[in-house]
């Protein structure tokens, strides 16, 4: 039986970063920016294989289960990449919140709208980010950084769902828990 919900799953908003947060953070995405592409794709490799469900929304590699494919995979590069650049805006527009407020609208209009993804996808993805940050970066992402980026995703996902109600997203029981 499928349950239709008719509002988005919004958590309560975070408290706003701090300055000292907003350094953090700007300083170890800088360690990770410099390997930007191998970096978004180390995080989507380990979404589609921990979470299969999430390639329905892409075509091009829908039907690819071997990761070595996956790498090889023009699309999910391109994808990996124009993830790792919304999030590059957003920590560089950290001091700006009506920029990142914008940036991740127009994410999360995109992904409801055009793409129709559920937004349970969002916050599987963040928990990857920091995943696979913790472990790329180990000598950057100590207990007290990961605190912070998980402040900042928490944030994320704050404004990405927001969009998703915005536009009366309607949710439909998630196919990925």
């Amino acid at each position: 039986m499928t349950k239709i919900n008719h509002e988005v799953d919004r958590p309560e908003r975070t408290e706003p970063l701090s300055d000292s947060e907003r350094e953090i953070i700007q300083d170890t995405w800088g360690h990770v920016y410099k390997n930007c592409e191998d970096v978004g794709v180390s995080v989507l490799i380990r979404f589609f294989v921990n979470f299969p469900s999430a390639k329905q929304y892409f075509s091009q590699f829908q039907d690819m289960e071997d990761p070595e494919e996956m790498e090889q995979s023009s699309q999910l590069r391109q994808h990996a990449c124009r993830v790792m650049n919304a999030l590059n805006t957003v920590v560089e527009n950290l001091n700006d919140p009506e920029k990142v407020s914008s940036v991740l609208a127009l994410v999360g209009k995109a992904h409801a709208i055009k793409h129709k993804v559920e937004p349970i996808y969002f916050k599987i993805l963040s928990g990857v980010i920091l995943e696979v940050l913790s472990e790329d970066f180990p000598d950057f992402f100590t207990a007290e950084v990961q605190l912070v980026w998980t402040k900042l995703m928490g944030a994320l996902y704050w404004h990405v769902t927001g969009a998703y109600t915005d536009v009366g997203w309607l949710q439909v029981s998630s196919s990925a828990v």
